[in-house]
């Protein structure tokens, strides 16, 4: 659209991953399979959780949570990469753009939250065993986990809000298969200072202060673990925090990668998204049934429970 002498960009176009049909129709069938593999294993979770009574303790209901979450991460990106794989034009609106970045932000700090609040579930089950039931009742976990969608959901408006006052006057090439931050910002026509402060001051604020969290609560488990003279308590604790510590690893490693080195629209790039967007989703679930004993036995009680027949 052209008013005068100035031109206002209406639509982004997402380059995508490739411009080659046949590898367009393989990305597909992969990312479709990822896609319902992601959501069958979040929402099994959620049902394991849901229906078995030995798993409704705090660090169970932070963990449906999460599953929840990643759940609807991976609708925000997959379907439109799907729609993309397949479509001749590429294209998304600024509203659409926008609304995607926003629940992208949104995701990845409320993420970060609740896995900072895993953290400190489990530095309470293993450093104050006493005193965990009272620590962390019903209305602490609920109120953490309702701190936690609140500070995302603010962080997501405030980015958002920010990056839409600028003015898109072209290119409106977008190197990505998803509408995120970084690369959007290196299009916006007017000064971006305001929006990369922003989004700098989320990611240290926000980042770094959970990451602190998580690195404190460790700090004093390790401690703990190290302090008791039998080894079979010491397995125990670590192999109830090893999968939490595994999935923190993976977020923090792939979205810090992501997010604060320079957009370019490099091959490398591209696969920090996917594997940060598409992939990260499944892996969450898969390291939680695989490495967990909890879940294993509770899988296997609803998968031996005989249907009652009513006639």
């Amino acid at each position: 659209m052209e008013a005068g002498n100035v031109t206002t960009v209406t639509a982004f176009i997402l380059l995508g991953l490739s411009n080659n049909p046949q590898t367009q129709v393989a990305l597909f069938v992969l990312f479709l399979g990822i896609y319902l593999l992601t959501l069958t294993g979040n929402l099994l979770m959620l049902l394991v959780i849901s229906t078995d009574s030995h798993l409704h303790t705090p660090m169970y209901f932070f963990l449906c949570h999460l599953s929840f979450l990643d759940a609807s991460y991976s609708s925000i990106i997959v379907p439109k990469l799907l729609e993309n794989l397949l479509s001749k034009w590429k294209t998304i609106s600024l509203l659409k753009c926008f609304t995607q970045i926003s629940l992208v932000i949104f995701s990845g700090a409320t993420e970060a939250c609740l896995l900072s609040v895993m953290a400190y579930d489990r530095f309470q089950a293993v450093c104050h065993p006493l005193l965990y039931v009272v620590a962390m009742n019903r209305k602490v976990c609920t109120s953490l986990v309702a701190a936690s969608w609140a500070i995302g959901m603010g962080t997501g408006l405030v980015n958002t809000i920010l990056l839409a006052q600028h003015h898109f006057c072209g290119p409106n090439l977008i190197r990505s298969f998803a509408c995120e931050l970084p690369p959007v910002l290196l299009l916006a026509c007017s000064d971006p200072s305001i929006s990369i402060a922003s989004i700098l001051t989320t990611m240290v604020v926000l980042g770094l202060g959970t990451l602190v969290l998580l690195l404190g609560s460790y700090n004093r488990i390790i401690m703990t673990a190290l302090g008791i003279n039998s080894a079979t308590g010491r397995s125990k604790i670590f192999s109830t925090c090893s999968s939490h510590f595994l999935v923190v690893t993976i977020f923090y490693g792939s979205g810090v990668t992501r997010y604060m080195t320079p957009a370019s629209g490099s091959a490398l790039e591209q696969v920090l998204s996917v594997q940060y967007s598409v992939v990260t989703p499944l892996l969450n679930p898969l390291i939680y049934s695989l490495k967990n004993q909890e879940v294993k036995a509770a899988l296997r009680r609803m998968l031996a429970r005989k249907p009652r027949l009513t006639f």
